[in-house]
């Protein structure tokens, strides 16, 4: 599936919209380059999953949990991550086999460590189309 979004608002409400479907255990990675608006949809997500804390980029901690919403919500973010073998650490499988949903920032740096079940989101700038134009692809894996 493609999306295309004019405005950070609409970025914002596809997400929220789509997060209104998620359910226990499901993983979503997220890729785009720098400034491409991840985290504009990240906050829309969790806004879909009824959380109201601030949602930020959890860029020194490598994960930041959301407890507050209809399920747990793990928002990972990778960028920075040096091994793979950080990730156990961290406890990532946990996290991903557990009762909430996972978003991982930056997937593409960790794909061997990633479920083949999962559903990516690519996030592109086309500025042809506009400075604030997104083209937002949804390809899910069984």
């Amino acid at each position: 599936m493609v999306f295309e979004s004019n405005k950070p608002e609409e970025t914002y409400a596809f997400a929220k919209q789509m997060s209104q479907k998620a359910s226990a255990g499901q993983i979503f990675t997220l890729t785009g380059d720098l400034g491409v608006g991840k985290t504009v949809f990240t906050k829309g997500f969790a806004a879909g999953l009824s959380i109201e804390e601030d949602v930020n980029s959890p860029t020194f901690t490598i994960v930041q949990e959301y407890t507050s919403g209809r399920l747990p919500f793990y928002h990972f973010d990778v960028y920075r991550i040096g091994d793979i073998e950080e990730l156990d650490e961290i406890g990532f499988e946990d996290y991903l086999y557990g009762d909430g949903v996972c978003m991982i920032e930056w997937a593409n740096l960790v794909e061997d460590a990633l479920p083949t079940k999962r559903t990516d989101i690519v996030i592109e700038k086309d500025l042809q189309r506009g400075f604030d134009f997104r083209r937002i692809t949804v390809e899910e894996h069984a």
